[in-house]
């Protein structure tokens, strides 16, 4: 029998982290000790009280059976609670809060609420994979714009055309941003509401996954400036080190959130209770959270350094656990991962091009870059850096 993928299937490809997790394997396969900077993937464990919540849950809840696909109101209220110490925002649990199963899920699933076939939504590049794949899977046209260094990584929206924000139904943001760790100001902010009002243009802001890993100042949220058409992402997964539980939730406009709930009563059955009941702990404990940010300022430290040693030009990320790095000039970033893939070296990165799309120009902008994402633990960075100062890069 010829089983042949459907269009939207095909039109996806391979997915830039997948192909990344292969060339760990085949390094690992060749007898070598890789340190793999490539997925963001934190490989510090939970915290031991979330760990000792979910097992007293999972005894709780052994009887019980589908879960609530927006989250049971416990959850919802903690979220609520936690979205306002954290930002001083008030929202309803009832009606602005929804649970998801991870960012990914979320931010994957969202446009299917929102575009008809043809309809435009614009996405950074470089970019999370997920708001491209959706919007085709949703047989939206993904429009990219350029996440540029002389833009401090923000996305010019006023630079975007505007026949395409005539079409536009959703533009997505990422602050703080993976991979280049910069966020955004209530300034830029205001001005980025106020233009997507004109246009009549929903945003859709993946901001939760890095929110609290930041090196400076606390980043905003966006719903701190406005809340009308505006949808934001919340993930556990980097800021709890619980990429494995699955767990997250939106918040925002509840008009938007009203959809995003009737679309998840038809694709999941949402998250399991005992799962919520761990989130909930995390949600509930700072301490924790202040522990990995320092350990992050630590790797990045230690990375930044033997980056500048052997000659490369190095930034400071404002927030995240990424390192969005400049290469070398004259070579390409697949070029550059493959010289740090070297047997004495063994060092996995993301190119800068695996995650960036074409924009109008034809420019890739992730190109001369690759991203190092800070998951390996404080000893194999610094093993890292020392096999990076005892090879000669370029």
């Amino acid at each position: 029998m010829l089983i042949q993928p459907s269009h939207r299937l095909q039109s996806l490809g391979q997915y830039a982290f997948d192909e990344i997790n292969q060339l760990v394997q085949g390094l690992k396969d060749k007898g070598l000790n890789p340190i793999d900077f490539g997925v963001g993937d934190p490989q510090e464990p939970a915290p031991l009280f979330v760990r000792e919540r979910l097992k007293e849950a999972v005894d709780r809840y052994a009887t019980t059976g589908y879960p609530s696909y927006i989250g049971s109101l416990p959850f919802r209220e903690t979220c609520a609670r936690w979205m306002q110490r954290r930002f001083g925002v008030t929202l309803d649990p009832e009606t602005e809060i929804a649970s998801n199963i991870g960012g990914k899920e979320a931010v994957f699933h969202f446009p299917e609420a929102i575009l008809n076939p043809g309809d435009i939504a614009i996405i950074p590049s470089p970019g999370y994979p997920p708001m491209r794949t959706g919007t085709l899977f949703a047989e939206g046209v993904p429009y990219f714009v350029p996440l540029l260094e002389k833009n401090n990584f923000l996305v010019d929206f006023e630079a975007i055309p505007h026949d395409i924000a005539k079409r536009a139904k959703i533009l997505w943001i990422n602050y703080p941003n993976s991979p280049t760790g910069a966020v955004a100001s209530r300034e830029y902010y205001k001005r980025l509401v106020a233009w997507a009002k004109t246009h009549n243009i929903l945003i859709a802001a993946d901001e939760g996954c890095y929110i609290d890993l930041y090196f400076n100042e606390k980043p905003l949220s966006i719903l701190e400036v406005a809340r009308e058409g505006i949808l934001t992402f919340y993930s556990l997964s980097k800021r709890n080190n619980m990429t494995g539980y699955r767990v997250g939730f939106v918040a925002g406009d509840p008009a938007l959130v009203k959809l995003f709930k009737q679309l998840k009563t038809h694709i999941d059955s949402g998250t399991p209770d005992f799962i919520q009941e761990a989130a909930m702990a995390a949600l509930e404990d700072e301490t924790h959270v202040e522990e990995m940010r320092e350990l992050y300022r630590q790797k990045r430290d230690i990375l930044l350094d033997a980056l500048g040693a052997v000659g490369l030009k190095t930034r400071l990320p404002e927030a995240t656990f990424y390192l969005w790095q400049k290469v070398p000039q004259g070579i390409t970033s697949v070029e550059f991962a493959k010289r740090l893939l070297a047997e004495e070296l063994a060092l996995v990165v993301t190119p800068g091009s695996m995650i960036s799309q074409p924009c109008e120009d034809g420019t890739v902008p992730g190109e001369g870059y690759v991203r190092f994402a800070l998951v390996p633990t404080v000893e194999e960075v610094k093993e890292a850096a020392e096999r990076l100062k005892k090879t000669k890069l370029f």
